[in-house]
């Protein structure tokens, strides 16, 4: 079975606290800003818990962190990068917590050993050892960024895909951007959800800042105004500029059953006749209209 080394393990013993103000401090300046008195303590903290699940790891003489033996160690380094992703430190930052490590540790191996051949052989053995833990580090710092930028994008899809109420039994969903196939579950699930709520007889589906339509964006729109019919709601399809209709001529998409029209005002005007009601101006007491 392979071994940690002796030098490591009497290197992690001796001088503790003089191993951690060194190697905290080599942190700091890694950092390449000044911290705050909270930042240090908890730099402190962190850097001592380590280091002792380090020890306790290291004692077990196996240098293979995918054993047993490391699972506190790895249980630890996982919290800490996730920790760190969330408060937006870089992944620089992160894994300078293992690597910043060497330089101290590495000196007081030197100083302890007198045979330059198993020097050489531990410090190597050591290397391989904090370059494993690293990427550890870096591997769950990066999962960590990939799930809340995965989150964000969710709730930038949630929000930017919002059901307004027009009027009385009228809803309004103004799309702007790219409409994919993520994009178009959330305007599905948000729109059936308000028609249900408002109990909405017509949904009027703006398309003006939606940049192009090809033949999948408009069989997502067509797949929308299916299922919003499908919960009793007829839906108007606004901001049909000459370059888009051109472009769903061209590409042979059947809109005859769907009512369009170019502006988002044209399709609430037909919106409000369809509910039997009419905007009128009203007149002054002049007689004069307003």
């Amino acid at each position: 079975m392979a071994t940690i080394g002796k030098l490591l393990n009497e290197s992690l013993r001796k001088d503790e606290q003089g191993l951690l103000d060194q190697w905290t401090a080599l942190q700091a300046k890694a950092s390449g800003r000044r911290m705050s008195a909270a930042e240090e303590k908890q730099l402190q903290t962190q850097s001592r818990e380590f280091l002792a699940a380090l020890r306790e790891a290291a004692q077990q003489d196996a240098d293979d962190i995918s054993k047993p033996e490391w699972n506190g160690v790895r249980d630890f380094l996982s919290q800490l990068s996730s920790s760190r992703a969330r408060t937006g430190s870089t992944p620089v930052e992160t894994a300078m917590f293992i690597l910043s490590l060497k330089e101290p540790l590495f000196s007081r191996m030197r100083r302890d050993s007198n045979d330059p051949q198993e020097l050489a052989d531990e410090i190597w053995k050591a290397t391989v050892l904090l370059d494993r833990l690293g990427l550890l580090t870096t591997e769950a710092f990066q999962k960590t960024r990939e799930e809340v930028i995965a989150r964000q994008q969710q709730e930038l899809l949630e929000l930017s895909t919002p059901v307004v109420r027009l009027w009385n039994n009228v809803l309004a969903l103004p799309l702007i951007g790219t409409l994919d196939s993520a994009r178009t579950q959330v305007v599905m699930q948000n729109l059936l959800e308000a028609i249900v709520q408002t109990r909405s007889d017509i949904a009027v589906i703006d398309i003006t800042g939606v940049p192009t339509v090809d033949t999948l964006v408009a069989q997502h729109l067509l797949k929308t105004v299916a299922a919003a019919r499908l919960m009793g709601a007829d839906c108007i399809i606004s901001g049909i500029r000459p370059q888009i209709a051109q472009t769903i001529i061209h590409l042979g998409v059947n809109l005859e059953d769907v009512t369009t029209k170019a502006t988002l005002a044209d399709a609430f005007a037909v919106a409000l006749k369809r509910t039997g009601y009419a905007v009128t101006r009203v007149k002054n007491s002049n007689g004069t209209a307003g």
